[in-house]
């Protein structure tokens, strides 16, 4: 059950990926559980014999940050949670899948985390927790590339734009066939992109035979489309991350023109 108390299922979530020409396998499994974890890594050893292709996405922290709270202010439960959630996960999945992974060479691993190295060193996001639990993340995929390098295999940060995820399309009330009547409410939002952008991101790494030089490296999907040439569901390459800086945070009027 998610904790979000929300109708998406795992089971849905593998029929996509089949229905997009995948072979999606559901299996619950709570990353903060090590031996739930190791379970998994066993089977995908029994059955694939291998692994190529790690993302790291665990996350769900929405309901637990405080934005604009200082530390000493916001919940202290709430904010370990967070960071368990954001931190531990990733930890424990990558101490048993990694020794799977470097079996054979050529082997990558995609640490998810909301905005880029260059952005979070510089910008406060607006909770202490929050800030802290994707600054870590992009942390943990620099250190995990300089392990891997001897291995052959690759560690990047990957981050999305401003995804047009299920919970974000629900708070503007729109869908993702109409989320630019949201415009209206927050006019930045013209920037937004679908979760299918950052997943054409993966795909684009993943079938990069020269990945090694993105090892270490914070990405963002708007930068791989330039790079790759990919596009989002309705054809557009939004670069949200230099649009955030050189238009949102600068106080302009909301325009994508040249960003998308």
């Amino acid at each position: 059950m998610s904790l979000y108390n929300r109708s998406e299922t795992i089971e849905e979530t593998a029929a996509l990926v089949t229905r997009a020409g995948g072979r999606g396998i559901a299996v619950p499994v709570d990353h903060l559980e090590s031996d739930q974890v190791q379970r998994l890594v066993e089977r995908i050893d029994r059955e694939q014999q291998r692994l190529d292709l790690l993302v790291n996405d665990i996350w769900g922290g929405e309901l637990l940050f405080e934005w604009n709270k200082p530390v000493w202010e916001h919940s202290l439960e709430r904010g370990l949670r967070l960071l368990r959630l954001a931190v531990d996960t990733h930890l424990i999945t990558n101490h048993f899948a990694i020794p799977l992974l470097i079996k054979h060479p050529g082997g990558l691993v995609i640490e998810m985390t909301d905005g880029t190295a260059d952005y979070n060193a510089t910008h406060y996001r607006v909770s202490h927790f929050y800030h802290l639990a994707k600054a870590s993340v992009l942390r943990m995929a620099w250190a995990l590339a300089q392990e891997l390098r001897p291995h052959r295999a690759t560690a990047v940060a990957l981050t999305p734009g401003w995804l047009r995820s299920e919970m974000m399309l629900e708070e503007y009330g729109v869908t993702e066939e109409n989320w630019q009547d949201a415009i209206v409410r927050e006019p930045h939002f013209i920037i937004s992109e679908s979760p299918h952008y950052v997943g054409r991101a993966v795909a684009a790494l993943a079938a990069d035979p020269a990945v090694e030089r993105w090892n270490g490296h914070s990405l963002s999907s708007g930068q791989l489309a330039q790079v790759y040439g990919f596009t989002d569901v309705d054809g557009s390459q939004p670069d949200a991350w230099r649009y955030v800086i050189e238009v949102q945070d600068a106080g302009k009027v909301a325009d994508a023109t040249g960003y998308r």
